[in-house]
């Protein structure tokens, strides 16, 4: 059953098991929001319960992220459009901001300075690059196809003296000592790549109610052709591929307090869902912070998540991450010493203003409407993923803080479908490497929307953390853990249910 729209706050604080206090991981020092008044809040309790009647749509159900929603275009363009509700002028910084998201970045020395800084390791030219068209990336589907989109993070465990004191149930790790925290696939000329992803399928069936069957795939993944020597005896591997962009501000703009609701880490109402915040700390505020973006939810921010990308997947030093030869390691001494971008009068390869617009631009990538939500189909598959719990992780909707200065993301309605906290999904899905509070068989809840347009977007089905499910239901086949009786129950239900879940999922 669904958790309920909010648990105690106070009574929720010894549960989660952390050393800091509530106001450190749900303020949100950048944002400028306004407080809500009991009223206000009870208006938003009614509006976010769980829908009890499946003959209709709910109110608003189709505008999924509010007045920022936009129309739903033919082509693969689709997650590629402004807010809907952004003003004349600021859609002038998010052209702009899109711009330096497609840049194609290159080597230096070079005349284009504002260009120049990429590498020595990377693992993409431009942003634009991994999500392609802003949608969602894949793994190679040949042995002659590239990993442009997917790459392996890497790291080995620490000891106690590595945690980030302050935040309890931190699970320490160091980047490997050779490779750093990510591998990377591509290089500069004279410059050894790090690795070539090889990912090995092992491929077996699923019997299905109604004499159906599906096949899943179990991948297995090896850093071929090392290029910097051997990795650590206890290097931990997770695959990563680019997630979709969409909606990005709004999920930033949840009350954290509404998503620590959500949270029951020692599943006190016995559901078997243990929903867990991840708690990491913040260099761009210098304090612990909720985790909100990533696979793991590693990242508190959008421009913390886009400043680490600069660093990690191009090599692009920034504010956040100054280090002017990106991920190359103490060991890769060459890749250190070779020329980059923060020479002269350049202070970083991506000053304050670029990142600046590329967040902003993140931030502002619309969510497009739902379709066909009065479809009769569509709304048994809704019946269907309610009463078997799916919304236990995947909550429907939550309304964003009133922000002062953020008119876009302000007081909206969304439909994310997702608790943004940590799950354990069970030893299929595991990656056995952890990332700030979260383990190796736990991910954060990924949202929903517009999961349906992947295949107009991105030309592919692939999903999951690592695109091994090649449709909707073999995603949900491989939910495992929290999930396993939810994933029991699409096995066992009656074909017809079975086909409705995935035509709502596709309507999303």
């Amino acid at each position: 059953m669904p958790k309920p729209a909010h648990l105690s706050l106070v009574a929720l604080l010894p549960s989660l098991a952390l050393a800091v206090p509530l106001a450190d991981i749900s303020g949100d020092p950048h944002l400028k929001t306004v407080p809500r008044s009991a009223a206000e809040t009870a208006r938003i309790d009614a509006v976010t319960a769980p829908a009890a009647d499946f003959s209709a749509p709910q109110p608003f159900e189709e505008m999924s992220a509010g007045a920022a929603t936009v129309r739903v275009t033919p082509n693969a363009n689709a997650f590629s459009q402004p807010s809907g509700n952004i003003s004349f002028e600021k859609e002038l910084d998010f052209r702009v901001g899109n711009g330096l998201f497609k840049k194609i970045w290159v080597s230096s020395p070079s005349s284009t300075k504002a260009s120049d800084g990429l590498g020595p390791l990377y693992n993409a030219r431009s942003c634009q690059r991994c999500h392609i068209k802003d949608g969602r990336g894949h793994p190679p589907e040949t042995a002659d196809d590239n990993a442009i989109s997917m790459f392996l993070r890497v790291s080995i465990p620490g000891t106690e003296a590595d945690a980030v004191h302050g935040i309890e149930g931190y699970i320490a790790t160091l980047p490997e000592p050779t490779y750093g925290k990510q591998m990377q696939d591509l290089s500069l000329a004279g410059h050894p790549a790090e690795y070539r992803l090889q990912i090995d399928y092992e491929e077996f069936d699923v019997p299905l109610s109604g004499g159906e069957m599906a096949m899943l795939r179990k991948p297995s993944y090896t850093a071929a052709d090392l290029g910097y020597g051997p990795l650590h005896p206890d290097a931990m591997l997770s695959p990563r591929v680019a997630p979709q962009m969409i909606g990005l501000g709004l999920l930033e703009a949840i009350p954290a307090a509404d998503i620590l609701a959500h949270a029951d880490p020692d599943d006190l109402d016995g559901d078997g869902i243990s929903g867990r915040p991840n708690v990491v700390w913040s260099s761009e505020y210098d304090q612990p912070m909720l985790g909100r973006f990533g696979l793991k939810a590693g990242s508190p921010t959008v421009n913390h998540q886009s400043a680490g990308a600069f660093a990690g997947d191009i090599g692009i030093s920034n504010p956040l991450f100054p280090d002017p030869w990106g991920e190359c390691t103490e060991t890769q001494s060459m890749c250190r010493a070779a020329p980059h971008g923060d020479q002269d009068d350049r202070v970083f390869e991506v000053d304050a203003e670029g990142l600046a617009l590329v967040t902003f631009y993140s931030r502002n990538l619309g969510v497009p409407a739902r379709r066909d939500v009065d479809d009769p189909e569509v709304l048994r598959g809704k019946d269907v993923f309610y009463t078997t719990g799916c919304i236990s992780c995947h909550v429907p909707s939550f309304v964003t803080h009133r922000l002062q200065d953020q008119p876009e993301q302000s007081f909206q309605l969304i439909w994310p479908y997702s608790d943004m906290l940590l799950h354990d999904m069970g030893p299929g899905l595991a990656d056995n490497r952890p990332e700030a509070r979260a383990t190796g068989q736990e991910w954060r809840t990924p949202p929903l929307w517009g999961i349906g347009l992947t295949e107009q977007v991105s030309g592919h089905t692939y999903f999951l953390h690592d695109g091994r499910a090649r449709s909707l239901l073999e995603a949900v086949l491989w939910h495992g853990g929290e999930a396993q009786p939810h994933r029991d129950a699409v096995i066992e239900m009656d074909p017809a249910d079975r086909a409705a879940l995935i035509r709502f999922l596709e309507s999303l």
